[in-house]
């Protein structure tokens, strides 16, 4: 049988799940380990007098240390068979990840051709070799002044409480996000309008102290007619409200969160924290 080479990472988790009392077969199916490499491991752990019942407290670096000092007693190595065959192949993978193919594609792909490779040992030669699961770097945005730019989203919320009829109705509300201080206005509203938008800005001005001088808004329908990269066509009414209240619009491109990141990273965060208010209701 050839080699499967266990990480560091592998024996901790390995370690974990076995301290949290998953059984070792689940642990080897879970991980794409042999029952008796697992079990060698576990060994390892109760030779350092570490028992299933002491639970996570257990788990730290000096125990992992030890147990690969104890199991992986010989430094350097060399990799196991399906390493080698993954370099033979090294051309033959490449090219489709090139392409965007899923690696589970190119995995059956080289079955195909008769090339038998673990898919554990296929993935951790494609993240070390090959580049693949990176995505593309950050550029970190410089932050416009205070009062400069806000962001608005919009989503579904929580359910409110059953009314007398023993109805639960969901809401929406419009999310407003500062630029610069991150701090958020969350109106809810039970539609979304173009009214609507106008009366959750003109809370969201209340609520800031000010009217911001651009306003970056979703591709929302009721406020973006026509979604464009260079020229949208923004609803009249709101384009109107922002003439008479003096803000830019800034659309956002289709399907680019980044363009709207802070609102688009604060969203999930409103709805935990309003889910957790279940006696929530409108005005």
């Amino acid at each position: 049988m050839a080699f499967r080479e266990v990480t560091m990472l592998e024996v901790k988790e390995i370690l974990r799940l076995w301290l949290v009392g998953v059984p070792k077969k689940r642990i080897a199916q879970q991980l794409g380990f042999d029952v008796k490499t697992v079990r060698r491991y576990l060994a390892a752990a109760r030779a350092r007098g570490v028992e299933q019942t002491h639970g996570l407290a257990a788990l730290d670096d000096e125990l992992v240390g030890a147990v690969v000092a104890a199991t992986q007693p010989a430094t350097g190595r060399p990799r196991g068979e399906g390493w080698g065959v993954c370099e033979a192949h090294r051309e033959f993978i490449g090219t489709y990840l090139d392409r965007n193919v899923r690696l589970s594609k190119v995995a059956k792909l080289l079955r195909r051709r008769g090339v038998e490779i673990g898919y554990p040992t296929l993935r951790r030669f494609a993240l070390e070799q090959l580049g693949f699961g990176r995505g593309a770097p950050s550029v970190p945005v410089a932050d416009c002044e205070p009062g400069q730019e806000v962001q608005i989203d919009t989503g579904w919320m929580t359910l409110l409480e059953r009314d007398l009829f023993g109805h639960r109705r969901r809401f929406r509300a419009w999310i407003f996000t500062a630029v610069r201080s991150r701090h958020r206005f969350v109106y809810p509203v039970f539609r979304e309008t173009t009214e609507t938008a106008i009366e959750a800005c003109e809370a969201a001005w209340e609520f800031f102290g000010g009217v911001f001088h651009v306003v970056i808004p979703d591709n929302t329908k009721v406020i973006v007619e026509k979604a464009d990269p260079v020229k949208p066509k923004i609803v009249q009414g709101f384009l109107e409200y922002a003439q008479a209240r003096g803000f830019a619009i800034d659309t956002t491109r289709v399907r680019s969160p980044k363009d709207k990141a802070y609102a688009s990273q604060c969203t999930s965060s409103v709805e935990m924290v309003v889910g957790s208010r279940r006696r929530l209701v409108l005005a």
